[in-house]
This record gives structure tokens, sequence and C-alpha cells, in this order.
């Protein structure tokens, strides 16, 4: 079974803000190499449109930066499945609307071979919090920025239980963000 994989930035404070993260060269490069090993991305609408706005349009007019430009190409050719009750229609190529979340379904993307054995990355902070109240996250890379914001949309406001977790490793960046990577203790499969 792949696994399903929550990857997001975050303030040491615990907010998803993509403005406030260090996004140097070294991180779209960690994260081009993540993507290239996805089977799938799925995002709730929100991110989905912030990437859509952004990612697309780099690919037609490149920036001169190697590492952002290969990311925007990356995300570009990737799979994406997004989330959503008020979209109708996506345009981004390589896109799957899916109006709402479904974990018969879910499970169903886990066990797959579409896509080779390649696993699935959540990359909205909505919709990791509505898998993981599903007990369908079976990994979680939490990339701590050294910034602290003071508000914004913490990631875990919403989780309904506990989810213990157990660190597997961690990454340093340059730029002193820390990458962890944890897996929930109890499976709720």
């Amino acid at each position: 079974m792949r696994k399903l994989i929550a990857a997001m930035n975050m303030t040491l404070d615990g907010f998803c803000d993509h403005t406030a993260g260090i996004a140097d060269d070294e991180l779209h490069e960690h994260y081009s190499e993540l993507l290239n090993k996805a089977g799938s991305i799925l995002y709730g609408r929100i991110t989905y449109q912030l990437m859509e706005d952004a990612w697309p349009a780099i690919v037609k007019n490149p920036t001169g930066n190697k590492a952002i430009d290969e990311f925007a190409v990356i995300m570009d050719n990737a799979h994406k499945i997004v989330f959503s009750r008020t979209l109708k229609e996506v345009h981004w190529r390589n896109t799957t609307l899916k109006n709402k979340i479904v974990r018969n379904e879910i499970l169903e993307l886990k066990e797959s071979r579409n896509g080779g054995s390649k696993d699935l990355y959540v990359g909205s902070p909505n919709l990791i919090v509505a898998l993981g109240n599903l007990g369908l996250i079976d990994e979680y890379q939490l990339c701590f920025h050294p910034v602290v914001i003071g508000s914004g949309l913490p990631l875990f406001k919403n989780i309904r239980d506990r989810i213990d977790l157990k660190l597997l490793k961690t990454k340093t960046f340059g730029s002193g963000a820390v990458l962890g990577y944890y897996e929930p203790t109890e499976k709720r499969v």
C-alpha cells in the first residue's frame, strides 16, 4: 500500500503561511526531489489556487533561477487531485477535481498501483486535518521555519482526536529550517 504523506511548511509557532517561510534554493530542491517521488499530490481549493496562480506562469516565463524553474516544471507535470465543494472545473494540466472526501476512495487510491508504487502527498492545511481526522495520514513531514508570526492559520486547529507521533528523522536546512519526519504511533485505518 502506498503511503499518504502530509507535507507542510510552517512557522515555529505552528502557522501555515506560504509567505512566512524561507523559500530558498535548497528548500525548492528538497521539494523538487520529494515531488519527483510523488504518485499524486492532494490539495484543497485554497492551496491549489495559490499553486495554480504561481507555477504554470513560471513554466511559461522562467525566472532564471534554476531551483525555482525546475520546481515549477515538476509541479506542472505532477498529477494533482483537488478537493473542493465550490470549484466546478479545473484548468491546470494533470489535475483531477473531487467534490468531497470519501474515506474509501482515499483508501482505494492508496491501494491503487496507478502511478506505480509512488507515495501520495497532501499539501493543504485543511486537507491534512480532514485526512488526519479520518486516520489516513501515514507520515507527517513538517518543515519548521525559524520565524514566529504570532497569528495565522494553525495547522492542527480542527483535529478531533489526539494523534501521537513518533519522530523518524530530521533534516536541517542552511536557512535554519528543520524538517521533522513523523509517523502516527497508532494506525486508525
